[in-house]
């Protein structure tokens, strides 16, 4: 596997890397990690500097998991063992190309060098998002999974900022992942400008279509025709949370491999509602955009692509 046609999307958190996997996989040229995010390349984020909460949400047990005959879809994981890794692919056969979705890859310090070092031959998929628009949608993920009290957004940037226990599963690090021009850099310093596919997340809410031709394209393979314009992991709130917090349980239980996708979409779709959402007002860009301005400017002057619809 390891020498095959290979690409990773290495984030941003927040834009919408979760529907551009859904999509990925939905192509019967690319062989998708069953993984979204296995987040293996990322050897600087691992599960024994997280907290306990974020470790038991999200650090699956990667063993038991590589034993179900099936391997089921799951969202998170933080895979650690080089076969452990290459056995996310062993149902890889006939595509022409394989990959996977972490974005921890474009947040970590040595991701870029693991990832060639791996295979130098990588394409890579950057999606970037107005830095403002994704602190708030990962504020709004937040609320909804009772990752933060309900204080106003721009408290809990403030908070957040100047935690004095940064990092990846430890706090939200709501500034720090929209921070990109140091982020980017470390690829266009290992990759050649041809591997690698800069994209504006805007570009995705607007025509998902003609997005995701670009990213076909990049890859070497035919245009699909599918409803890009089915969202996952968008914002809404949770109805009923007692049922919500039953529902996440199942994570943890195996029994979830028999569960069908559709089935499990519409589960969620019922216990969440995109009513009493809050909106990003202008007061709240105002205050953030100062944590921004610099990096920003910098950004445009390395990346291909236009970046004219942020508001910074």
């Amino acid at each position: 596997m390891q020498d095959n046609p290979f690409f990773v999307v290495v984030g941003a958190v927040k834009a919408g890397t979760t529907s551009v996997y859904n999509y990925l996989d939905k192509h019967s040229s690319i062989y998708m990690s069953p993984i979204k995010e296995p987040h293996y390349f990322c050897k600087d984020i691992r599960c024994d500097d997280f907290n306990d909460d974020y470790k038991k949400e999200n650090c699956l047990n990667v063993e038991k998991y590589l034993k179900t005959k099936k391997l089921s879809k799951r969202h998170i994981a933080f895979v650690e063992r080089k076969e452990e890794y290459m056995a996310l692919y062993r149902d890889f056969k006939n595509e022409k190309i394989c990959g996977e979705v972490s974005n921890g890859y474009l947040y970590s310090d040595v991701a870029a060098k693991e990832i060639y070092k791996y295979n130098p031959s990588a394409k890579i998929i950057v999606i970037l998002r107005d830095p403002v628009e994704r602190a708030f949608s990962h504020w709004l993920m937040d609320l909804k999974s009772k990752n933060v009290c309900r204080r106003s957004f721009v408290e809990a940037v403030e908070e957040d900022y100047c935690d004095k226990n940064k990092g990846w599963g430890k706090s939200h690090l709501y500034v720090e992942l929209g921070l990109y021009c140091k982020q980017v850099k470390r690829y266009l310093d290992v990759f050649s400008q041809d591997q690698i596919l800069i994209l504006d997340y805007y570009n995705l809410k607007e025509n998902p279509k003609r997005f995701m031709e670009e990213i076909y394209s990049f890859l070497n393979v035919e245009p699909i025709s599918i409803d890009f314009y089915q969202r996952y992991n968008s914002a809404s709130m949770i109805k009923y949370p007692m049922l919500n917090s039953m529902i996440c349980m199942l994570k943890y239980n195996l029994l979830i491999n028999y569960i069908p996708d559709k089935v499990k979409y519409y589960i969620k779709s019922a216990v969440s509602t995109k009513e009493g959402i809050p909106v990003l007002t202008y007061d709240d860009r105002v205050a953030l955009n100062k944590y921004f301005i610099e990096d920003v400017e910098e950004l445009k002057k390395i990346v291909g692509c236009d970046l004219s619809k942020w508001r910074i």
